[in-house]
This record gives C-alpha cells, structure tokens and sequence, in this order.
C-alpha cells in the first residue's frame, strides 16, 4: 500500500479515481443491454458465446464496437 491509499478514506479514493478518469477523458456509466444487442456482439465476433455473461468480457467487446464504428468519424 502506498501513504496515499493509506490516508484517504474510500468515499476520497473513489472521488480520486473518478477525477483521474475524467482527466482522462473517461466517464463510467450504467449501460443496460437488450439480450439480442449481446447477440449480434457475438455474431460480429466481438464476444465469444461462452462469455455472454461475464461483465468484462461484454464492456471489452462493447470498446471494440465503439472503436470500430466511432473512431471513423471524422
């Protein structure tokens, strides 16, 4: 652990992390997804089948998704 982990408190940490992550230009929200959208991320080949429902693997193929089609904006 480093004296900053050990200094802040959670509420503090996570305030920290939420600024790191803006300054980033990140922001973290809740997205809800229709059964059929996890469909076609597997058919598109952004999702293996056996991980339909494993949380990271579905945020991994939604930024593969995301950088396919938004990054060709000009």
């Amino acid at each position: 652990m480093t004296h900053r982990s050990l200094s802040l408190s959670p509420p503090a940490e996570r305030m920290r992390r939420h600024r790191q992550r803006r300054r980033n230009g990140l922001r973290c929200l809740n997205v809800q997804l229709r059964e059929t959208e996890i469909e076609t991320l597997i058919r598109k080949g952004l999702l293996k089948a056996d991980a339909r429902n494993d949380p990271h693997a579905i945020r991994e193929a939604l930024h593969a998704h995301f950088d396919r089609t938004l990054s060709a904006i000009p």
